[in-house]
Formats: structure tokens, sequence, C-alpha cells
């Protein structure tokens, strides 16, 4: 990665941390994104806050944790990060929060059922709740990594703790988290009112089939001409 790679990686880590509180995903200094990088991963600074974070203070790391050069403190998560992205290579980034109806889901140790067709979409059923695992060594990374492992959410809720999504690059990752939030949100509300009904697993499958592989822009096949 050349430096101006690694300077444009900064700068849009720091714009992308902007849409956790935007989102409402974090508090005071509580969250933070990670990106796979050559050699290691680039993570929030601890305890700065989110308008006070630069392209700067953004600390690179190695896969084990370890600040590489002289930099500000890491972020209390950055070994769970380092342990997700060694056992999981497909990951590019990884988002922590603690968005208040996907923790309060957690707090009950209940995963999110899979009630809603965008829930389906991105999700491909149920978010699963991990259990509960100590803050500041690997064990996190290694719940997260036993659940996602094999599993098509790209998002889990721990035990007690807060929501880690993964995804291909860290705005990917992003993304499953505000979603995340969203479908919370909506599924606490619609079981205050009642008896949700979950969709069928059928349903399930081909709503997720059809968001992935179709849903959006698609580049044209090879030889193709639009006009």
């Amino acid at each position: 990665m050349t430096l101006t790679d690694l300077h444009a990686l900064r700068e849009e880590l720091t714009e992308m941390h902007l849409e956790l509180p935007r989102n409402g995903l974090v508090t005071w200094t509580s969250g933070n994104i990670s990106a796979r990088m050559d050699g290691g991963m680039l993570i929030k600074p601890s305890g700065v806050t989110f308008a006070d974070l630069t392209p700067e203070s953004m600390v690179h790391t190695d896969l084990h944790a370890r600040p590489l050069g002289a930099q500000l403190s890491p972020s209390s998560d950055t070994a769970t990060h380092a342990y997700i992205y060694r056992h999981l290579p497909h990951v590019g980034g990884i988002v922590h929060t603690h968005s208040p109806y996907a923790t309060a889901w957690a707090a009950n140790a209940r995963e999110i059922p899979c009630f809603l067709t965008a829930m389906a979409d991105e999700f491909g059923g149920p978010i699963p709740c991990g259990g509960f695992a100590p803050i500041g060594g690997e064990e996190i990374g290694a719940e997260v990594v036993r659940i996602l492992t094999g599993h098509r959410s790209p998002a889990v809720i721990l035990q007690n703790h807060g929501v880690f999504t993964i995804g291909p690059t860290p705005r990917a990752a992003l993304k499953a988290a505000v979603m995340c939030e969203d479908v919370a949100r909506t599924s606490f509300l619609a079981a205050q009112l009642g008896a949700p009904l979950p969709l069928a697993p059928g349903d399930i499958d081909r709503l997720y089939d059809r968001y992935q592989g179709v849903y959006g822009q698609r580049p044209a096949p090879q030889g193709e001409h639009t006009s």
C-alpha cells in the first residue's frame, strides 16, 4: 500500500466513524470501525470523541493488536478486531456499536427474529446472539468468529454487550451495523403490538438470494454495451 493509499484509507475511516453518531449507533466515545490493510489494520484510538478524530489519529496495528510506531493508544477492542481478521480472511472491515435497540435484545440474550423482508435481504435470517465474553482480550473475537463462521448474517449481537458487524469492506460492515439497529428497533416495536409473524425459511432464502444477486446496479456482462 502506498503512502497515498494509506492516507486515503485514513480519511475514509475517519469519515465513516462520523456515521456512527449520525445514525444513533453510539454515545460519547463508544464504538469503533476498523479496516484491514497490508500487514495489519487501522482502528479508532481509545477514548477520543468522534468529533475529534482525524485521519492521523487512526491507529495502525498488526493483526496481533500491536501498535506499529509512535501513535495514540488503540481502541480497547483492538484485540477483538485483530482476532476476527486473523480467523476470517474474507473480512475487510469491522464495526462495533452499542446501538440501543440491538443491545436491548443482547441484554435479554435473544437473537433478533426475522420478521421483516429487509432483514431477510440483508442478514439472510435472524441476527444471532452470542454468549457473554470479557472485554479487552481475544475472547469477544473468538465468540464473534464462532457464531459467524458459516453464517449468512454479517452481524452478531453479544450477550450483555452490543453489536459486531463484518464485511468485505469497512463500508459494507457499516451498512450492516445501520441495518442491524433499524431492524432491531422495528422488531422490538412489533413485539410490543402483539405476536409478530416470522418469515418462513423458504421466503427468507428467496428474499436473500434476490437481494444479494439481483438488487442494485450491476456491471453489464463483458462485451455487452448499454445505451
